[in-house]
């Protein structure tokens, strides 16, 4: 998947996890600020994430998440490290 087609799969996550309004979702929505999600939230979205994907976000990277493109950015990463 290339970045454009990840975002669009995370911004469709995120608007059927949190109830979202989908059109409003950009990659520089910020998850917290923006979008109202809580440290719990979060922590449900990494697990959905690893539950999609077969790979754990590592804490390190996770701490640094803000972003819509933030989240898409991490999933190249694992991405990235698969293929290599």
């Amino acid at each position: 998947m290339n970045r454009d087609q990840l975002f669009t799969w995370v911004a469709d996550l995120l608007a059927e996890m949190f109830e979202l309004e989908r059109d409003s979702l950009t990659p520089a929505s910020n998850l917290y600020a923006d979008l109202d999600i809580d440290s719990i939230d979060a922590v449900d979205l990494a697990v959905k994430l690893k539950q999609m994907t077969g790979k754990r976000l590592q804490p390190e990277v996770f701490k640094t998440i803000r972003t819509i493109d933030d989240v898409v950015g991490a999933l190249a990463g694992l991405a990235e490290e698969q293929a290599a």
